[in-house]
């Protein structure tokens, strides 16, 4: 039997039918080969990535001008200056009636408040009124009497050995030199200056805990030891001022410029402070933190200066 040859339409359907299996094979086998594409929030990195492209950039904060040491000292006595306005009332907050009581209250203000010290001395002074007496008394009596300060078996030793030294070396009467005054047992350049400044009118610069704080915080000094942060501020101001000075600067590290939170919403010398805005700005917040007269509180002493504006404060058993 003789084969009929294809028709040419029938071929030409065939081809087409072939190629378009081989494309479709071969569309197919790319798509599988082929990685898909992630879209830019596919994944958290991503979507990140994208809105960081997106967002503007932040301006950075103008960089703080460094001040000249004139410009220093210029502004750290118009801070005295502000202070002394704000604190005219200024004075030491210990309570004493002469140089031997103010000797012994400095010494006991030793890791406690002056408060406690002011609550612990009638007591004390009604036992032992003169270094003779002090010198005398049994440690353990001693011990008890000024137990509420703290650290009593300590600070009872260093009074036991500074009376004696002022009834045997200085006729029973304290000294009004420096270098008389850090030879007795439990006192140093703080407590000499202390008494220098406020029982003999001596100028001196208290460097307690209030004091340092706040000389670093206003851009007075770097330093963290007392002397040194003494000799800085000394060249400062003038020797006039620097009684004074403590008193003021220790009255606003109390009040208003605390260790912790500082009120700093409520400091009227905010202004010149670089400081500003380590504590809390907001001024309702801020008054909150003030504390003694300013704060509507009694103060630390039970027998106040005439011109204190506050309560006294009370003895150790109405507290």
């Amino acid at each position: 039997m003789t084969e009929t040859p294809a028709k040419p339409a029938a071929k030409k359907t065939a081809k087409k039918t072939a190629t378009k299996t081989t494309t479709a094979t071969k569309t197919t086998t790319a798509t599988k080969k082929a990685p898909a594409k992630k879209t830019a929030a596919a994944t958290p990195a991503a979507a990140k990535k994208t809105a960081a492209k997106k967002a503007p950039a932040k301006k950075a904060a103008p960089a703080r001008k460094p001040e000249s040491r004139v410009a220093m000292v210029r502004r750290a006595r118009r801070i005295n200056r502000e202070l002394a306005e704000l604190y005219p009332y200024a004075h030491p907050e210990l309570d004493f009636g002469n140089p031997f009581e103010l000797l012994v209250a400095t010494v006991l203000s030793a890791q406690t408040t002056d408060l406690r010290v002011n609550q612990t001395t009638p007591r004390l002074f009604a036992v032992c009124p003169t270094p003779e007496d002090m010198a005398a008394i049994p440690p353990e009596q001693l011990e008890e009497l000024i137990r509420p300060t703290g650290f009593f078996r300590a600070k009872a030793k260093s009074l036991i050995g500074l009376s004696t030294v002022l009834r045997d070396r200085f006729g029973g009467e304290v000294p009004g030199r420096l270098e008389d005054l850090v030879t007795l047992p439990g006192v140093g350049r703080k407590t000499a200056n202390v008494v220098l400044g406020n029982a003999f009118g001596v100028p001196g610069i208290t460097v307690d805990t209030h004091f340092g704080r706040l000389a670093r915080r206003f851009g007075w000094t770097t330093a963290q030891d007392a002397e040194k942060v003494e000799a800085d501020v000394a060249e400062i101001f003038p020797k006039s001022e620097w009684t004074m000075l403590s008193h003021r600067v220790v009255f606003h590290g109390r009040r208003v410029c605390h260790s912790r939170k500082p009120a700093c919403g409520a400091c009227p010398i905010a202004p010149l402070c670089p400081s500003y805005g380590e504590g809390e700005t907001d001024p309702e917040k801020a008054k909150k933190l003030l504390k003694y007269e300013l704060g509507g509180q009694p103060g630390q002493r039970l027998k106040p200066p005439s011109d204190y504006p506050g309560q006294p404060a009370l003895p150790l058993a109405a507290s």
